[in-house]
This record gives C-alpha cells, sequence and structure tokens, in this order.
C-alpha cells in the first residue's frame, strides 16, 4: 500500500513540475513583450478594445507595443502613447488606425506610412488617425435599416390594394 502511495506522490509531483513549465512557457512566449523604441502619441474618439501592450503594427508586422490609454479631460478624446522600434523610422505624414485581426481577433494599432520626406521625432504625434469601429453600432444600423425597409414595403403593398388600377392600353 505504501508502495502505490509513493508510486502516486512521485507521479504526482512529475506532472505538476510538467505543467509548472508548460505554463512558464506560454506566459514567455504570448507575443505580448513590450518593444523598446522611441515613443510617440495619438489621439482618437473611440479606442474600443485596445488595450495597453497591444501590438503597434506596419504593414502587418509588429514593430513596438501600445504602452499608455488615457482620456483627455478637456477634449474627451482618448490619448494612446506607444513605442515604435527605432530601425522604423516613420514620416510625418503617418496614419494611425484602430483595427482587429478578425471578427474574434484582439485589436491592434495599424500604422501607414505616408510620402512626407521629413520624419517623426521621438515623443512625436500622428495626427491622421481612424477610431475603432464598432461591430455592435455596425450591426444595430444594418437591423434598423432592413427593419425600416420591410415596414417601408409593407406600407407600399398594404397601400396599393386601396387604388384602382389603370386599365391597360
Amino acid at each position: 500500500m505504501t508502495q502505490r502511495s509513493l508510486a502516486e506522490t512521485l507521479t504526482g509531483a512529475v506532472v505538476l513540475v510538467v505543467a509548472v513549465g508548460f505554463l512558464g512557457y506560454a506566459v514567455a512566449n504570448t507575443g505580448r513583450t513590450p518593444v523598446s523604441g522611441y515613443p510617440l502619441h495619438a489621439r482618437f474618439d473611440r479606442i474600443d478594445g485596445l488595450a495597453v501592450g497591444a501590438d503597434v503594427r506596419v504593414a502587418g508586422v509588429k514593430v513596438g507595443s501600445v504602452t499608455t490609454a488615457r482620456v483627455d479631460p478637456q477634449t474627451y478624446q482618448a490619448e494612446l502613447g506607444f513605442t515604435v522600434q527605432n530601425t522604423v523610422k516613420l514620416p510625418r505624414d503617418t496614419s494611425a488606425e484602430i483595427t482587429s485581426d478578425g471578427l474574434l481577433g484582439g485589436k491592434y494599432l495599424a500604422l501607414v506610412p505616408g510620402g512626407d520626406e521629413t520624419m517623426l521625432a521621438a515623443g512625436g504625434t500622428v495626427t491622421i488617425t481612424q477610431s475603432a469601429v464598432s461591430l455592435e453600432q455596425l450591426l444595430g444600423k444594418f437591423i434598423f435599416s432592413v427593419t425600416n425597409l420591410a415596414s417601408e414595403k409593407g406600407k407600399d403593398e398594404k397601400g396599393a390594394g386601396d387604388k384602382p388600377k389603370a386599365p391597360p392600353k
């Protein structure tokens, strides 16, 4: 009986060590590691779902991460702080948009470089921005427009029965 108890205890200990190893590996390789580089800023009307630590990408490649998110008390706009790798120099007319990996994917900050010859300096601000698109609002507008279209069609069909038809010529 003690032989079996010792074997079960050792097996449990091995399973725990392996589980802790997998957990450590998962935490170390989540892809949410901060990227060092120079800081930049941008202002948005809304940043729905974009969190500190989210990726900053150029052409789909991660070049930085979001470091801060706050609301400006005067303008009520969201202010983002983010870093970009030192090797990536961005033109002054670069645009920033909040987008997602897909329907259920996480949000990230996409930078689209412009054509200006002057580059953004550390601490600079990206002035051309596009806020996050809310899927819930889009669906609500779609449902509202379909409902209105159906009710208008119903009124037209109901009213058509009251009017006499013109004789064919």
